[in-house]
């Protein structure tokens, strides 16, 4: 028996395509007909069977051709559906072009028509983007990772890795995932932001700007604090920039996303565990022997575990100007995140030695927001001024006051400034940092 053609096989009668249907990305009015293209396409270049006389190119194009018999298409119609096809082949199907994208700065796959992406600080359904079933976001996700040297199936659910460009994947499958394969990456930004940029951007002032400079500068022990994707490393980033051109900077992440311009930095990932269980450094690990490496500074792009009563040690015996990131919804919340971290070494600690061990180590927190219009701000710069019956206290020297929402649903508000003197600023003055202190 002759093998039907796709088109014979659906029964499609013809139909026009016009230019909004491929703006649109709405190209066939049956769209199980292009995902039934697009899975036997994938499935004989599986199975091999693809015949021998012809290049992957021509067959892909004699079997569109097959499919679009009695429609009536233009040439970027046509090519659009010859891209789709080739993403599936050589790039990462139906999310390829949101990976290119520059605007688009996190994807989100939660469902084979549930994709979403971040613009702007805003999250959006993207419905131009669909996968055929559950095993068409796992292949996905397969050929993401496999490149990396790493897997993804029933034994292994879940995977976190580092893109060569640097973006950031989360993917987690049944039986872990209830709903099905949901896959996360964080894009890495090809330009990394300045200060000017975020000034630009109002995510702070002209003055909350200088005074930032001045205490990087001025060897300030900071933690930056904020929830997720509300800007800490890019913030970090940017505050590392500050640093003088002749200290030894020594950054410790998961997933290497900092880039700073100075000529001695020594940049240090974590590693995973392998198939055998074993090979795995942490964190914790790297902090502990970046302190035998004579660091000026020590950058670690996130605490969240253990590793946080290193990270205070090292800035308790004279490891200055050091900074980290962390996730808390305020200044305070911070410093509580990092009591619990340091209790978690099972220690025999009192919480009073732990808050005093805090209060040394810690000088400013900044904390900043995703607004609800999708720009973030820093909306406090405290300082860690001592204890206060047995608390720590902080003073907030910079902040943010939300007065409203606008008829456009942006955030209306104001800066704050205290009235009151900085205790940094007498180190600042001490290290010969030229600052003066605004509060008018």
């Amino acid at each position: 028996m002759a093998k039907q053609s796709l088109i014979e096989a659906f029964n499609v009668k013809p139909r026009k395509l016009d230019a909004k249907m491929v703006k649109d990305y709405d190209i066939f009015p049956d769209k199980e007909l292009l995902d039934s293209l697009r899975s036997k396409i994938i499935q004989d270049l599986i199975d091999n069977n693809i015949p021998e006389d012809k290049m992957l190119e021509q067959y892909i194009n004699d079997e569109i051709d097959k499919m679009l018999v009695g429609y009536d298409l233009g040439y970027l119609e046509r090519n659009h559906i010859f891209n789709l096809i080739q993403n599936e082949v050589n790039g990462y199907g139906p999310i390829n072009d949101l990976l290119e994208d520059d605007s688009i700065t996190e994807i989100m796959v939660n469902g084979i028509n549930e994709v979403y992406v971040e613009i702007d600080g805003k999250i959006v359904k993207d419905d131009s983007v669909s996968f055929i079933n559950d095993d068409h976001i796992i292949r996905t996700i397969q050929r993401i990772v496999q490149p990396l040297g790493r897997t993804i199936d029933a034994a292994n659910p879940m995977v976190d890795a580092r893109l060569r460009d640097g973006s950031r994947l989360n993917a987690i499958i049944p039986p872990l995932s209830l709903k099905g394969p949901v896959l996360t990456i964080r894009k890495f930004a090809k330009e990394l932001e300045s200060i000017d940029q975020l000034l630009l951007k109002g995510t702070l002032t002209n003055d909350m700007a200088k005074f930032l400079e001045a205490c990087v500068q001025g060897k300030v022990n900071i933690i930056i604090s904020g929830g997720t994707g509300t800007g800490k490393t890019t913030l970090l980033n940017i505050l590392s920039g500050f640093i003088y051109n002749d200290e030894r900077i020594i950054t410790i992440e998961d997933a290497a996303e900092l880039r700073l311009n100075q000529s001695h930095v020594i940049s240090l990932e974590t590693r995973l565990v392998n198939y055998e269980g074993a090979g795995e450094v942490t964190i914790r690990d790297l902090v502990r022997n970046s302190l035998r490496m004579r660091p000026d500074r020590i950058i670690v792009g996130e605490v969240r575990g253990k590793e946080a009563f290193d990270m205070m040690q090292a800035m308790n015996t004279g490891h200055e100007g050091s900074i980290t990131t962390l996730h808390a919804n305020s200044p305070i919340d911070a410093l509580n995140r990092l009591e619990t971290m340091i209790l978690m070494n099972e220690m025999e600690i009192p919480v009073s030695a732990v808050r005093g061990y805090i209060e040394n180590a810690i000088e400013l927190i900044i904390q900043i927001d995703r607004m609800t219009d999708g720009r973030r701000k820093i909306t406090s710069i405290s300082e860690v001024i001592g204890l206060k019956d047995g608390k720590l206290e902080l003073n907030e020297i910079f902040g943010f006051s939300q007065k409203g929402i606008a008829d456009d649903n942006s955030v209306i508000g104001d800066f704050t400034v205290s009235k009151k003197k900085p205790k940094i600023c007498d180190k600042l003055k001490r290290k010969g940092i030229e600052y003066t202190f605004k509060n008018v």
